[in-house]
């Protein structure tokens, strides 16, 4: 799939490749995002399930779309959306909080798919039940 972004006189191109000859992807991603044309690159650090107070709520649920609002504010700054994220890194502690947090990834990308990776292991803070970092190009 290639699509075309342009923003102001500048053209970017984004293709997602699933190489024919390597396994399809186990879930909501591309197995490759290959960029042209984008004249700037964010890098988004890993968010949490913290609030702006900096409180944090103890289910999953809860965490998890406070991570993606907090994710999307990030991207919101610099002028992006989640168009332009081309790859996140999604980091759960608990192998059982995986579906539901491919459930609220796909509520909320929709139809998007960034290459990902998804690493099961334990968090800086016990609390925090999911961290979620990117890679954003316009």
């Amino acid at each position: 799939m290639l699509l075309a972004m342009t923003d102001g006189n500048v053209s970017m191109h984004v293709k997602h490749i699933n190489a024919p000859d390597a396994a399809p992807p186990a879930g909501q991603y591309t197995q490759a995002v290959e960029v042209g044309g984008a004249t700037r690159t964010l890098y988004v650090s890993g968010q949490v399930g913290n609030d702006a107070a900096g409180n944090t709520p103890p289910d999953f649920d809860a965490q998890c779309r406070l991570v993606w609002a907090n994710l999307e504010a990030q991207l919101r700054a610099a002028g992006m959306g989640l168009d332009n994220v081309v790859k996140l890194v999604t980091i759960v502690p608990d192998p059982a909080d995986v579906a539901a947090s491919r459930v609220i990834r796909g509520e909320v990308l929709g139809a998007r798919r960034p290459a990902s990776t998804l690493i099961v292991a334990g968090l800086a803070d016990t609390k925090w039940k999911i961290e979620i970092e990117a890679i954003a190009v316009a």
